[in-house]
């Protein structure tokens, strides 16, 4: 397919907000999800003041970046990052929590609006391209647009953190077909994953 392009990823961003206060919260499923994926492949992060974040790097090359400015200024780590490395934005992997996915759910995007999600907006404005890939974490919503920022700021149940888990296994076992560049067969198989597991 003409969208599955030969793009590989060169840069994965985890979104949150940083310190020990946050580390729990639901809006930090985008750390969530580097960190365990930089724990399997032995990376250690280190401050960048740069990038202003936390930055590792795989053998493969893939960059990996945690920005440290509050999710609502992401953009500004993002695009320091990218453009110090001349990464093009088809080339950039931002995982975030997801309102309109239910825990338990992953699913892959390529550009699009930021669905009300300030990292992404933030991103969106510093970058001038929407053109990323985006892998949205389901997290679920709380049932009022005035309960969303206590909701994100807050800890999940533990059936719900198990069931986010498991949705990152899922993406963690596409994750070198995604990086590859293939995101269209790395969607499928997510699907394929999900339907297998009961969750479609």
């Amino acid at each position: 397919m003409a969208s599955d392009s030969a793009q590989p990823i060169e840069l994965v961003v985890g979104l949150g907000n940083p310190g020990a206060g946050h580390a729990d919260d639901r809006h930090n499923a985008g750390y969530w999800f580097v960190d365990a994926l930089a724990s399997e492949l032995n990376l250690q992060w280190r401050d960048e003041s740069r990038y202003k974040g936390e930055f590792a790097r795989a053998q493969s090359g893939i960059r990996f970046l945690k920005p440290s400015t509050f999710m609502n200024l992401s953009g500004e780590s993002v695009a320091a990052c990218a453009n110090y490395f001349r990464i093009p934005v088809a080339g950039i992997l931002i995982v975030h929590d997801e309102l309109d996915l239910e825990p338990g759910v992953v699913r892959l995007k390529r550009g699009g609006g930021n669905g009300g999600h300030n990292g992404l907006r933030s991103i969106d404005s510093h970058l001038g391209d929407k053109n990323y890939i985006r892998a949205r974490i389901g997290i679920g919503h709380p049932g009022s647009a005035k309960d969303v920022s206590a909701f994100v700021l807050s800890k999940p149940r533990t059936e719900e953190r198990d069931a986010i888990n498991k949705a990152m296994g899922e993406l963690t076992a596409v994750f070198e077909t995604l990086s590859s560049g293939q995101v269209d067969r790395a969607m499928n198989a997510l699907n394929r994953r999900a339907k297998k597991s009961g969750g479609a």
